[in-house]
């Protein structure tokens, strides 16, 4: 066998150039870089620049004159920082900036910068005093719980939050950084228990202290047993069961009743120093972490006031106790009407992540994320289950009929691939109701081309399984897919008065589009559901033979007569609109740097699906062009018309919620204003009306200059 060959040694032949270095860089400015264009181009200079340079590199801050920050132990040594012998009102002080910190994190910034700037978080083993100890310890626990219900949801972005540890290890896997880990030496049974001797410790003492002590450390123990009690309703969350239900919505109550107290006695702590970006005059260190922060542009972080905080982690506990009654949600529609609404509030990332979790959890972990990513044999089908009741529940197809299960496989088997083929575009379509507002309306656009996919396929579904049952061709789940695919062309085209995205001079051809197809094709489809649901209950009873005098049920009448309420709305926008561009009271932008069909293409692009066709710019011009020549007073009494449909629809719902009150207040204000436009009020001025989206989201007040 011939020997491997042997690898020929290398010489180098090494200079020394310290001494010519130290040298030459005399010649330089402070700020100048001697550069080497063979080995040293563009990138490497603005790495190099980035690394040094004060305005750009988030490390160069300490070398700025500041005092050079203390670790824990150097704090310690030095008498800034007591471990023992602190009175309630410092460890109250430490306890409420800690809880600011975290909620600023919550919001986007930096552990390195918010939470782990508390020099007590540094060494929580160290500390002597037992209920810092205690709280300190639980803050990693609660911390590592946080990250873990906010990475399982996937529903976060860069802007919302920074999982990034920076060395901090919070989770169970022993990692290298620049602390040890407090999870690894307490379970979570026993930082639960020091919690709670801590409680039962410092209502002993406020029982034996006169009045004014006695308040202090009944705020101390109540900030004790908010952190007891929130930690371990986010615990129930992250691994919700069948019987958590009612401890969970408990402890959550109790953490309301807590944050009362709290929120009563929040001056009773010590508080932070005037022109300090301390959160607390003992035990922050705001500069201690910046060696750890990447090269980049120095980012200020402004911890948020104690008062704004607690009433943030009051708010918090409010929307998770909202959020746990997902749990009820008997059907796919009402548990995705849930999320939208939930996601019309904007609420915090981590009550967003909260309402993922529990949804699609009989099992722990189990969410949308995990859907997409297909881990776990047994949830794909917990979510099928899902959408098969969805179906049957909104069309209601004989080939989803118990009896037909067995007696006619072949149509069995086309619905169930078709139903399997659905499971993620369904469950990316209920995480995507987890994002921020803003995301959603990207992804909203990027979903709508798995719809698209999707409708195709119902059609030959639909035909398949009427060739495999010898019945007439109905379009059960065509219908189905056609009324997700319509809510979420809806949702694109209002979140952009959401979010402010469109001009005013662009609004005549944005409510055109959902007056004239959006919302006539989803009462069309809501109407065309219930025909079929009714004609197969028909079919049934027929063929069994009982007759039974059942009240006809309409499961989706106050739906439909909301998108009616929509449609006459967005119909006296349209109307009112063309009326003042025709009177010269809308701004319009100079034609050299305007092409209205670039901007009508750009948006309504996403909305490109087989059914209902796309109206392009040419049909626009064609269907609309009649009205360019009406009399602005006819447009103005057809638009008030339209407000007053709207209104009379409103006034029929026996049980009006908070959305109907406040779109009957748009729609009576409106009516008023056209009513007045109509009669000649400010005929002969130019000055442009005002959009008010104060009272509603996508529908505005009309107001006169």
């Amino acid at each position: 066998m011939d020997s491997l060959p042997t690898t020929p040694e290398v010489t180098y032949n090494w200079v020394d150039i310290t001494t010519d270095f130290f040298k030459h860089i005399q010649d330089l400015e402070l700020g100048e870089l001697l550069h080497d264009g063979h080995l040293f181009g563009l990138f490497e200079a603005m790495s190099a620049i980035e690394m040094m340079d004060p305005k750009m590199d988030a490390g160069m801050l300490c070398n700025r004159g500041n005092p050079k920050p203390f670790n824990f132990q150097q704090a310690v040594e030095c008498g800034k920082l007591k471990i023992d012998d602190l009175e309630p009102s410092e460890i109250i002080g430490v306890i409420d900036a800690t809880v600011a910190c975290i909620v600023s994190w919550l919001e986007g910034h930096s552990l390195a910068q918010t939470v782990f700037t508390n020099l007590y978080l540094h060494q929580p083993h160290s500390i002597i005093n037992k209920t810092l100890k205690a709280f300190c310890i639980a803050v990693y626990k609660l911390l590592d719980c946080i990250r873990d219900c906010i990475n399982k949801a996937q529903v976060f972005e860069e802007e919302d939050f920074l999982p990034i540890g920076y060395g901090y290890r919070l989770g169970s896997n022993p990692q290298v950084g620049n602390t040890y880990n407090a999870n690894l030496e307490v379970s979570e049974q026993k930082c639960i228990a020091m919690l709670r001797e801590q409680e039962e410790e410092l209502n002993k003492k406020a029982r034996s202290q006169e009045d004014e002590t006695n308040e202090l450390w009944m705020a101390l123990a109540a900030r004790i047993r908010f952190t007891r009690m929130f930690y371990q309703a986010l615990l129930l969350i992250t691994r919700r069961d069948s019987q958590s239900g009612a401890d969970c919505v408990a402890l959550l109550n109790g953490c309301s009743e807590m944050m009362k107290v709290i929120i009563r006695t929040v001056g009773k702590g010590t508080q932070p120093l005037e022109k300090s970006d301390s959160p607390n005059p003992m035990g922050f260190e705001p500069m201690v972490n910046q060696r750890l922060l990447p090269p980049t542009f120095p980012r200020y972080t402004r911890i948020k006031p104690r008062a704004e905080a607690l009433q943030y982690c009051d708010e918090l506990v409010t929307r998770l106790r909202h959020a746990w009654k997902i749990t009820s949600a008997t059907n796919f529609h009402t548990a995705l009407d849930f999320f939208m609404e939930f996601s019309r509030h904007r609420a915090c990332i981590l009550s967003r992540s909260a309402l993922q979790l529990l949804y699609l959890s009989p099992s722990p972990g189990a969410t949308a994320s995990t859907l997409l990513a297909g881990a776990g044999p047994q949830r794909p089908h917990a979510f099928l289950d899902i959408l098969r009741d969805s179906v049957r529940s909104f069309v209601n197809p004989p080939s989803l009929a118990v009896k037909l299960a067995g007696a006619n496989p072949p149509a069995r088997e086309f619905v169930e691939n078709f139903l399997l083929r659905c499971v993620r575009p369904f469950a990316m379509l209920v995480q995507v109701c987890g994002h921020n507002r803003a995301r959603q309306r990207d992804k909203i656009a990027v979903l709508l081309d798995d719809f698209a996919a999707l409708q195709e396929e119902a059609e030959s579904v639909d035909a398949l399984v009427s060739g495999a049952l010898c019945t007439v061709l109905r379009p059960y789940f065509t219908t189905w897919i056609l009324y997700h695919v319509l809510r979420l062309m809806i949702a694109y085209l209002l979140s952009g008065l959401e979010l402010e995205l469109y001009s005013v001079h662009e609004y005549h051809y944005i409510f055109w589009y959902l007056y004239e197809f959006l919302y006539g094709w989803l009462v069309s489809a809501l109407g065309r559901a219930e025909g079929l649901a009714s004609e197969t209950r028909k079919a049934d009873v027929k063929k069994s033979g009982v007759r039974k005098q059942k009240k006809r049920t309409r499961p989706y009448a106050r739906e439909g007569l909301m998108c009616q309420v929509m449609q006459n709305m967005c119909g006296g926008y349209y109307k009112a609109l063309v009326a003042f561009k025709l009177q010269g009271k809308l701004r319009q932008p100079q034609s050299e740097f305007d092409n209205e069909a670039v901007r009508y293409k750009h948006r309504f692009a996403p909305l490109s699906v087989l059914t209902p066709p796309q109206v392009h710019y040419h049909e626009f011009l064609e269907l609309t062009q009649p009205l360019q020549y009406e009399n602005p007073v006819i447009l103005y009494l057809g638009g008030c018309k339209l407000f007053q449909q709207a209104r009379s629809l409103l006034e029929t719902i026996s049980i009006p919620d908070h959305e109907v009150n406040d779109l009957l207040k748009v729609a009576k204000t409106n009516f008023v204003v056209l009513k007045l436009l109509a009669g000649g009020h400010k005929q002969d001025s130019t000055v442009p009306p005002e959009f008010d989206f104060s009272v509603h989201r996508h529908f505005p007040i009309i107001k006169l200059v």
